[in-house]
């Protein structure tokens, strides 16, 4: 059972193969088997997973039917659950139990999702590598001396693995694409806005966005579905109808103007990967659409802006964890300044302070209009360099990542070489566009990605885009050794 897609459980819970307390007893039973070789789950729900198992089986005997009725799923560690720690890969908050439910939670179990536990992740979700968690690296399922990508690692890991068919994650500057990328899944970013974040704690709160990880388009599709809508709780969604995602998988790419930025194919990307990128657009070519070459100028600004950007958003976000009204607190503060120092010293992590520091300084007073002020500026012109490209054509191809997953702790002494590796993702981000990693091939065993980007609340193009490629290939389908 652990091998079927989101969409194959929907089948076979509709068709009464198997019921979805059988599906979730065996894959606990998986996760307590193999997880400790990966690291992927913070948190395990054993008794919740089995309580929402037995009540969706109850509902569907009931003549209910849903895509994701009974269906297992995790949940990234930063969606606050009601009475189940909330952690966000954190010292910091390893005590804290959410007294509500995020919105992505509550209406993915209304939808009838059965949450087996909560996955770990880079320490609030900063992190390339899934290697800054307070609760200690994950591991890629695919070579586990190498990195599952980040922050969304655990969630990716965790459905690579075959130990759920899908889980939630977020992506503030590719962290649900690029650990797509690296672990041979589909992750999808939505447009900023379409996926609420209310209760989803905040990391960089204009570039945060949640969406699903799956293995297929198809998945993707079922999973969004449920999550996605407006939400009045939350000030930055937006009001716009939701189509039905799956509906659209199956349309034609004939006549589909699918461009490529030449800013994508420069020298920092590994010839490998290139050569695959080109492969897909053959194979794209071959059922329909038409490739054109566009630019993209202000590309190579963007790492710069997005590093000021986030980190000032972070420094503003991450002032509430102070060691007074909630998370962790230092032993025996000498005073209140003392008690804020060191509260927040040993309770964050080295790249959390880094992000943290870097964020106070740009917003700094003489250094605000140097620094944020500028980078909001060339925030506009990448988002001004999308919309002329998307008057030419429908969809962005390109690679997701520069470059395979590296090996563990090979970046941790140059986290600017980290950064680097979000070259191809922030873009999107920085634009609020929706952005989709994809299996494309490997390189020497490990997975590569290929990214596709779209208009605003477009995601139905790209999981059609997605979804037309994975029926005349075969990568999404293969499997790490061993599990």
């Amino acid at each position: 059972m652990h091998h079927m897609t989101l969409a194959e459980i929907a089948r076979g819970l509709a068709d009464k193969k198997f019921s979805s307390e059988e599906l979730t007893r065996t894959l606990l039973a998986r996760i307590a088997q193999l997880d400790p070789q990966i690291n992927s789950f913070i948190s395990l729900t054993e008794d919740l997973a089995l309580a929402q198992a037995k009540a969706a089986d109850a509902r569907r005997a009931n003549g209910e039917s849903g895509a994701l009725l009974g269906a297992p799923i995790a949940h990234k560690d930063l969606f606050c659950t009601q009475g189940i720690r909330t952690s966000c890969g954190s010292k910091m908050l390893d005590n804290f139990k959410a007294p509500y439910d995020a919105t992505v939670v509550s209406k993915l179990a209304a939808a009838g999702t059965v949450t087996l536990g909560k996955t770990n992740m880079d320490e609030f979700a900063m992190g390339s590598a899934n290697e800054s968690s307070w609760y200690g690296a994950v591991k890629n399922p695919w070579n586990l001396e190498h990195v599952p990508g980040g922050s969304s690692g655990g969630s990716a890991a965790a459905v690579a693995a075959r130990l759920l068919p899908a889980a939630t994650a977020t992506d503030t500057g590719g962290s649900i694409r690029q650990p797509a990328a690296f672990t041979n899944l589909t992750g999808l970013k939505p447009t900023y806005g379409r996926v609420s974040r209310w209760g989803m704690i905040a990391y960089a709160s204009s570039l945060d966005q949640g969406g699903p990880l799956a293995r297929t388009a198809e998945d993707c599709a079922l999973l969004l579905q449920g999550m996605a809508g407006f939400d009045p709780n939350d000030s930055t969604s937006i009001d716009e109808p939701v189509p039905d995602y799956s509906a659209s998988l199956n349309g034609s790419l004939q006549g589909l103007r699918i461009g490529v930025p030449k800013e994508y194919f420069s020298a920092g990307l590994d010839p490998r990967i290139a050569d695959l990128i080109h492969t897909s657009i053959k194979e794209l070519e071959k059922l329909g659409a038409v490739i054109k070459e566009i630019s993209l100028p202000n590309m190579q600004h963007a790492i710069p802006a997005y590093y000021v950007i986030a980190p000032a958003e972070a420094s503003s976000n991450l002032s509430r964890f102070d060691g007074v009204r909630f998370g962790y607190r230092c032993e025996n503060p000498k005073d209140l300044e003392d008690l804020y120092t060191r509260s927040r010293g040993e309770g964050f992590g080295s790249e959390v302070q880094r992000r943290i520091m870097v964020g106070a300084y740009a917003l700094s007073a003489g250094y605000y209009d140097a620094y944020y002020l500028k980078a909001q500026k060339i925030r506009r012109l990448v988002k001004n360099d999308f919309m002329n490209a998307f008057n030419e054509v429908d969809v962005i191809l390109g690679p997701t990542t520069p470059n395979p997953a590296w090996k563990l702790g090979a970046k941790n002494s140059d986290p600017v070489a980290a950064y680097l590796e979000d070259v191809y993702t922030i873009t999107a981000n920085l634009a609020g566009l929706p952005g989709l990693s994809m299996p494309a091939g490997f390189v020497d065993g490990l997975p590569v990605g290929v990214q596709l980007l779209a208009p605003y609340f477009q995601e139905g193009r790209l999981l059609n885009v997605a979804h037309q490629y994975q029926l005349h290939t075969d990568w999404h389908t293969r499997t790490p050794t061993g599990f």
